[in-house]
């Protein structure tokens, strides 16, 4: 796909972190962005910094737990810009590592059924337009049965479902020319993930288990470029580990690596 002057949707664009980074780069690229995310400001932000640059976006508040302003999204865009061609489901609530079972409903309705809403009212009007492309955003913290997970069991179960649910729907690639990709990072250097990053020793991220580089924000943008735009990919996942190279699953990955017998 070619993103000039297509239509795209980045939900949670409106902070320091990767959403902008991948609203800033459909842009550069020449696509028309709706930039939305609950903090009104943030997303007026993104909006200030994509036209700064000769580029064309628009804000929308939204509340992507909140199926309603979901659904007025996807209108605002149809509205804006005349339809949509390009989503991209990034939007995730704040995370509370402390409170891993208080903090039980809320990744789920952002993550997996926000970006399950959006997908519902994006994908006819990417029917009428002929095509699209959706890029689905996961964690590797959601990944096998052997790896260390988040300390949120909510997070990690949406962001699994959310990859179950790109690789369910390869089919729209063949039946409406709708490719479903999944980004699935590791660590990437936003804000307060760097911080954290440079607070450690090469000794403690060693003991800790934290990588030894991150993913920069335009290597991140890399990436959901290449789902976007490669036509060759529906249903897939690409993973990328810190410090190793983005891989994709395997489309016939029967989703462990061994069985032991029961």
């Amino acid at each position: 796909m070619d993103v000039r002057n297509k239509v795209a949707i980045v939900t949670g664009a409106g902070g320091l972190g990767s959403g902008r980074a991948y609203a800033r780069r459909l842009a550069s690229d020449g696509a028309l962005v709706v930039v939305a995310d609950i903090d009104e400001a943030g997303a007026r932000e993104t909006v200030r910094l994509i036209t700064a640059s000769g580029g064309r976006a628009a804000a929308q508040r939204t509340n992507i737990g909140e199926r309603e302003q979901v659904r007025e999204l996807v209108d605002f865009a149809r509205k804006q810009f005349g339809g949509i061609d390009i989503l991209v489901n990034n939007a995730s609530p704040a995370y509370h590592q402390n409170e891993p079972l208080e903090w039980w409903f809320e990744p789920v309705e952002v993550d997996l059924l926000g970006a399950m809403a959006a997908m519902y009212y994006a994908i006819p009007l990417m029917k009428e337009r002929g095509g699209g492309a959706i890029v689905n955003i996961g964690s590797t913290s959601a990944l096998g049965h052997g790896r260390k997970h988040s300390r949120s069991p909510a997070y990690d179960v949406a962001k699994a479902g959310l990859a179950r649910l790109t690789t369910t729907l390869g089919w729209l690639a063949t039946d409406a020319n709708i490719r479903v990709n999944c980004f699935v990072p590791d660590w990437i250097a936003v804000p307060e993930v760097l911080e954290y990053w440079n607070s450690l020793s090469a000794v403690e991220r060693r003991t800790q288990g934290v990588p030894e580089s991150l993913t920069t924000l335009d290597e991140a943008a890399d990436a959901v470029m290449e789902l976007i735009t490669n036509d060759a990919l529906a249903g897939r996942i690409m993973v990328w580990w810190n410090d190793q190279p983005r891989q994709l699953i395997a489309a016939d990955d029967p989703g462990y690596a061994t069985i032991e017998p029961g």
